[in-house]
């Protein structure tokens, strides 16, 4: 079958562009997703604050993905969930051919374009490499709320979860709600990394500490968990914890299996697909959007994206920028130095939109109350900005006024704290 647009990815980064696509004038939108329904992870997200800056209204997490799920099938497009691509043939002429295995069986489709919208996870404890034996009880925060909220499943006993950022508080109120006590919050930074209120609210509330420069160093159980070995960073003294249930927390990694498939540039900083400003891969016809580009932010950041994103598929589709039909467009490659660890998008187009809302997103590895960012090209400073308070695990805004200075025949754009 074929499709003008193919999104890979039914949360609110793919469903935001199914609407504005539509919104554009776009005729087919198909979009694909494993999961058994549309809403990505706000789904099993059961807390408010889903939908402040793209609906200008707050919800909860699974009304918010049940709004965007319905616009996107009132719009006219064509949502296939427990869908999975399982081949792409890469470009054939200006056409994408992709295989779609699902409920209606094994499908090919030819897409004009494709949209990646497929997120990020949390590492677990595997791909953390923390040694032990290897009991029932220790999950992700993903799992975790998935079955807490869509499985209904109570989890009573003793938690201990590794993490000390957003994500992990959202962890211990996810806990509370199944039954669960919250032991403490570990994180091997010097102190917690997200907002003062949420810790405030853990040791006031919940009367949850968190445990900082503190690592876990072994898992132990036999058939079921048992409890979790940790070492003090600054003293050396390590302990035994004992809980029935480990969540790690946070570590985002974009789910970028299918975009080293489909052979795209790959950003060593944000592991997943190098993007320009109008989120355009180095494939011609292949965007991608939300946190496989920028893991992690918030659901209404990567719906923002997504609509971002479709404002370039539509100018793709409309001009027939299709492979030999014209020019590539000049990218200028933008890096970052140490000790800031990424930023997307990671490439200007020259003479190109700017980015989403306007700002690049930057990671940083380090804890500084004032920081100032400076762009440089050549030799030459294109712009200073500056950063109120920087925190690991944090997102960094940076303003995208300084693109039109940038040489298109000049060298790479770097970025650094002064």
């Amino acid at each position: 079958m074929t499709a003008d647009v193919l999104i890979v990815g039914a949360g609110p980064a793919g469903l935001a562009a199914a609407v504005e696509l539509r919104r554009l004038g776009v005729g087919s939108v198909l979009v694909a997703d494993r999961d058994e329904a549309a809403g990505g992870i706000p789904r099993h997200s059961a807390h408010t604050g889903f939908g402040a800056r793209d609906l200008r209204r707050v919800l909860t997490g699974p009304a918010y993905a049940r709004r965007y799920a319905g616009a996107a099938a009132a719009a006219g497009a064509d949502i296939r969930p427990g869908t999975t691509v399982t081949g792409w043939d890469g470009p054939a002429a200006a056409r994408h051919r992709v295989t779609l295995t699902g409920t209606a069986g094994v499908q090919t489709v030819d897409a004009g374009a494709v949209l990646l919208a497929t997120g990020c996870r949390e590492r677990p404890r595997t791909a953390r490499l923390v040694p032990g034996d290897r009991p029932p009880g220790v999950m992700t925060t993903g799992e975790l709320q998935r079955r807490v909220y869509l499985e209904g499943q109570r989890l009573p006993g003793r938690a201990l979860i590794v993490g000390a950022e957003h994500v992990s508080f959202s962890a211990m109120v996810t806990l509370a709600h199944a039954g669960a006590k919250v032991v403490a919050l570990v994180t091997d930074r010097p102190r917690h990394a997200s907002f003062a209120g949420f810790a405030l609210a853990a040791s006031w509330r919940w009367h949850v500490p968190v445990w900082a420069s503190t690592e876990v160093r072994r898992v132990a159980g036999r058939g079921r968990l048992e409890g979790a070995e940790l070492v003090d960073l600054a003293t050396g003294e390590t302990r035994f914890v004992p809980c029935d249930l480990l969540v790690f927390t946070g570590d985002w990694i974009p789910d970028q299996e299918l975009a080293r498939a489909a052979g795209l540039a790959m950003d060593p900083g944000t592991r997943g697909p190098a993007v320009d400003t109008a989120l355009a891969t180095s494939v011609p016809g292949v965007f991608a959007a939300g946190n496989l580009v920028h893991a992690a932010e918030t659901a209404d950041i990567a719906a923002l994206g997504g609509r971002h994103a479709a404002k370039g598929i539509a100018a793709f589709l409309r001009d027939g920028l299709g492979p030999g039909s014209a020019p590539e467009p000049v990218r200028l490659p933008v890096t970052v130095e140490a000790p800031l660890l990424w930023i997307a998008p990671n490439a200007v187009r020259a003479g190109g939109p700017v980015p989403p809302r306007g700002r690049f997103v930057l990671r940083s590895d380090t804890f500084a109350r004032l920081a100032r960012l400076e762009v440089w090209q050549d030799g030459r400073r294109l712009a200073t900005g500056v950063s109120f308070g920087m925190k690991p695990d944090r997102p960094v805004r940076l303003g995208a006024s300084w693109t039109g200075k940038a040489d298109p025949g000049g060298g790479p754009v770097t970025v650094r704290l002064a």
